[in-house]
């Protein structure tokens, strides 16, 4: 069945708005509390305004349906996938956030016991148990809620932990850029004490400028800070933790499919690593020649580690910066994710600019169309034409994905391949197949 709230990567929206709002929220906690049975729920959150009302309204429907509840204050999402783990008694994780979305949004994330996000059968058994209505357990049976004081500190700890106690990062100069976000405090904590020499933007958080021309999906103030401070690299994370692009010395952007070829230069090629549709086809080339077998999922991390998971593989990521690593954790995390990069890079004795020289990435042309009315299927008879005729004119050269938005009217057409005028030209034509076929605003 359709699932009326729960996306890709949980419940999200404008806040004020349903599902974002407090009568909603309090019937959305209390219907995970019916799942989790009575049992301790761990709730972190980002640093948006709004994450104190929503804690709030989760909290209230929580504990009338008799859960416990332990809060952490902000904490990356990974963090909470992590004490989810640690923490016997903790039988469900919220992360409340919207990612890299403006403040004005906001998201409730779910992880189960192991620190999984929750598969989409006990998403639609909770949306069902969201219509129903709502009836409080007995008084005495009611939820109490305590801080985990300790959270950061564990979160911290185990962070560094990760890191070869051989090597440390006493001769780098690293701009940290945190998004003023949920990493503000925990992630320099991290880098200093493996001896890094830090400059910190993006780490003084207001409630509104969360993602605010900072963070992995602004990247510019970090390369600009890189270059000025004459910094080895610089860092960046999206507004919950989960992302993470770094610049080079020369203020060149490494997005997630350069740090999936860097990680898969230290791994060994008996197993293989997942992509999504949007993986550049550079990347999957390079990785054939290393070796690895290469899968392309579904644009999502939960799509990308479900096709992990289905392959007995234990590394894949997106080009957006999501990367994970289920030698270490069980979602994408950032900060260990750019951990994991340096200590590539001190094993090798390598650069940034010098451990992606077998990497030659594809143009790519991604353009939108906005149709009258999102089509079901692209199935059109002359738009298929279209693509199998530039399909065989780039043969193993390049790629041409079609697909539809799953919130806009919107059709992308995305065409890779070794020449960019090629590209383009290509591009253009199969927007004007979908307009002839499937007509345009």
């Amino acid at each position: 069945m359709p699932r009326q709230y729960f996306g890709t990567d949980g419940v999200r929206g404008r806040v004020g708005e349903l599902p974002m709002t407090p009568d909603f929220l309090v019937q959305l906690g209390w219907a995970i509390g019916q799942h989790a049975q009575q049992g301790t729920v761990l709730i972190g959150k980002d640093t948006r305004l709004s994450g104190y009302m929503i804690e709030a309204a989760l909290i209230a429907g929580l504990t009338s349906a008799g859960c416990s509840v332990l809060t952490t204050g902000p904490l990356p999402t990974p963090a909470i996938a992590y004490l989810c783990r640690q923490l016997p008694e903790v039988t469900l994780g919220i992360m409340i956030s919207a990612s890299h979305n403006p403040y004005e949004d906001n998201g409730v994330k779910l992880f189960d016991g192991t620190g999984f996000k929750l598969p989409d059968s006990v998403e639609q058994a909770i949306e069902q148990t969201i219509t129903k209505p709502l009836q409080c357990v007995a008084a005495k049976h009611f939820g109490k809620v305590k801080r985990l004081k300790t959270a950061a500190t564990q979160y911290v700890d185990y962070a560094c932990s990760l890191f070869p106690t051989q090597y440390n990062l006493q001769d780098l100069h690293i701009v940290l850029d945190c998004a003023h976000g949920a990493t503000y405090h925990v992630a320099p904590l991290i880098f200093e004490q493996l001896g890094a020499k830090l400059t910190v933007i993006g780490y003084e958080p207001n409630g509104v400028n969360i993602n605010d021309h900072v963070g992995s999906t602004s990247p510019q103030l970090l390369q600009k800070m890189v270059v000025a401070e004459g910094a080895d690299l610089g860092i960046a994370f999206d507004g919950d933790g989960d992302r993470v692009l770094m610049v080079d010395e020369s203020g060149r952007i490494l997005d997630g499919d350069d740090l999936l070829y860097i990680l898969a230069q230290d791994r060994s090629a008996e197993s293989g690593i997942v992509g999504t549709l949007m993986t550049n086809f550079g990347l999957e080339c390079a990785l054939r020649e290393l070796g690895f077998d290469f899968y392309r999922a579904k644009v999502g991390d939960r799509y990308v580690l479900e096709a992990m998971q289905q392959r007995g593989w234990w590394l894949g990521g997106e080009n957006s910066g999501h990367i994970i690593d289920l030698h270490v954790g069980t979602t994408g995390d950032g900060i260990v994710s750019a951990l994991q990069v340096l200590a590539c890079l001190a094993r090798h004795k390598k650069s940034l600019t010098s451990s992606l020289r077998g990497l030659k990435k594809f143009p790519q042309v991604l353009l939108n169309v906005v149709v009258s009315e999102r089509p079901a299927a692209l199935d059109h008879p002359q738009l298929l034409a279209a693509v199998q005729r530039i399909e065989a004119s780039l043969k193993d050269r390049g790629r041409v994905l079609l697909r539809t938005s799953g919130t806009e009217p919107l059709i992308r057409v995305m065409v890779e391949g070794e020449d960019e005028t090629e590209v383009t030209a290509f591009a253009q034509e199969l927007v004007a197949e979908v307009k002839a076929c499937y007509g345009a605003l």
